[in-house]
């Protein structure tokens, strides 16, 4: 889509501090980091959120990518939290299909 910032994102048009990309997967540094690691996860294809993502292939690459990161930031071990928001009520603000990966500091057990 091309006013989709994450689409820009992963097509060069907006810089990233850049974790990781393979074919389907582009990984990179939240701009507002809610902990020491804070990594999105995005399809390279465009889709709107969570639910719009029918294709288990599509999840078992965003979850084989954050796994390869978690190992390389050596918090496979340690532990890291991955959240999703699908809908304004939850806090989605660009609706492209992307997880977050928290880690590399005890967090809170609270959820909001």
């Amino acid at each position: 889509m091309s006013d989709c910032v994450f689409c820009k994102i992963i097509n060069s048009q907006i810089p990233s501090k850049k974790v990781y990309e393979d074919e389907n997967v582009f990984a990179f540094q939240d701009i507002s980091p809610q902990a020491k690691n804070h990594i999105l996860f995005v399809t390279k294809k465009h889709y709107p959120d969570v639910e719009a993502i029918n294709q288990t292939d599509e999840l078992n690459n965003i979850f084989k990518a954050i796994s390869i990161v978690a190992k390389q930031l050596g918090v496979d071990k340690t532990g890291y939290r991955v959240v999703t928001n699908k809908g304004t009520d939850a806090g989605q603000t660009v609706f492209h299909v992307h997880f977050h990966m928290l880690s590399g500091q005890r967090l809170s057990d609270k959820m909001a």
